[in-house]
């Protein structure tokens, strides 16, 4: 890293709206406070319809649409300075890791921690986002039937991950093979749907969002070879955390279509990372009587662990993105990559409960 992580407190108005334009620390800010209010009182899924709701019928917050919800304030200094977090991703740095950290909260749109949040790194899996924003946007505008048959044999098999491999069906619906893509990385699924909507249309609508970092390279692959591109995606953790804030605030697209993408990404089961911290059952925890939102998606690959998401709790909820490039050599290298994210995951149940 050429750049310690650190905790800020100010640098709101430098994010980037994700949704076209600059985030700044008024309007937005007071946008995302609703969006942990919401989680606060509901499932997950009904916190995103809410949302979209809200943002479809009122130009006020949603601060103000919950009915001026006021919830406590985070002030301790051990909640702000997310100690774990900064001591495991310098071991992390130490050891020669490349890393890139974000985490912003959602009240305020403040700058929480930051580390070479600017830095373009290999993601993954993260890269089905890209992927489910362009295929909601298109059944959203009438340019693809949600219920379109399409064929596994219309794709080279793969298996890097997934159930669909595994599966008698050879042929599923655009809705279904998303929900695979987000609940369980499948690489079948994803390519399918890659297929079919293009990679073309899929940058292009990362540009008119506004993610200049952000981009699915190629489709999953066993093997790369040289004509092939070296990654499936690539992102910032700067970019990937707007991201993510912007899709629980229904600023990506259209309300509509954040609220897809946001009910297919409550799917995913990967909770071994930050999500680790939770408690929450990977396979049901969509609505969590503990009053808790988490969204997220992590990617993997050799060398390479990422994850971004939401997480908000009673007393507020923050974005969040962690991308780690590392020597993957062993399993202790492996493993201490894994311990920054947990640590981070601790941090964040500290910041929102």
């Amino acid at each position: 890293m050429t750049e310690s992580p650190r905790t800020r407190r100010g640098a709101a108005g430098e994010q980037r709206d994700p949704a076209g334009g600059a985030a700044s620390g008024g309007s937005g800010g007071a946008a995302s406070g609703g969006s942990a209010a919401a989680a606060a009182d509901g499932s997950p899924r009904r916190a995103a319809r809410e949302a979209a709701a809200s943002a479809a019928s009122a130009p006020t917050t949603r601060r103000a649409a919950a009915g001026e919800r006021t919830l406590p304030r985070r002030a301790s200094l051990r909640q702000r300075s997310f100690i774990g977090t900064l001591k495991a991703l310098d071991v992390l740095s130490a050891a020669g890791a490349q890393v890139s950290v974000q985490v912003t909260d959602l009240d305020s749109g403040e700058e929480v921690l930051s580390g070479d949040e600017h830095l373009t790194l290999p993601v993954g899996g993260i890269g089905v986002v890209p992927l489910l924003i362009e295929v909601a946007a298109q059944i959203e505008f009438g340019q693809l039937d949600p219920f379109e048959i399409l064929d596994r044999g219309s794709v080279e098999p793969v298996a890097v991950g997934g159930l669909w491999q595994h599966l008698k069906a050879p042929a599923l619906p655009v809705v279904d093979l998303a929900v695979l893509a987000a609940a369980a990385s499948d690489a079948a699924a994803a390519n399918a749907l890659v297929r079919r909507v293009g990679l073309d249309a899929v940058r292009s609508r990362m540009d008119d969002i506004g993610l200049e970092k952000t981009a699915m390279l190629d489709r999953f692959r066993d093997v790369r070879g040289p004509d092939d591109a070296p990654q499936v995606a690539i992102s910032s953790a700067g970019e990937l955390a707007a991201l993510f804030a912007a899709l629980v605030n229904a600023r990506v697209v259209s309300p509509a279509v954040s609220a897809q993408v946001g009910e297919w990404l409550n799917l995913n089961q990967d909770l071994a990372l930050v999500g680790a911290a939770t408690a929450l059952d990977p396979f049901a925890h969509e609505d969590d009587r503990h009053r808790m939102l988490f969204v997220n998606k992590t990617g993997r690959a050799d060398g390479i662990r990422a994850e971004a998401g939401v997480l908000a709790g009673p007393r507020g909820g923050a974005a969040y993105a962690l991308l780690v490039g590392f020597d993957d050599l062993s399993i202790a290298h492996r493993l201490r990559a894994h311990d920054a994210f947990r640590a981070l995951g601790s941090d964040l149940m500290e910041y929102v409960f």
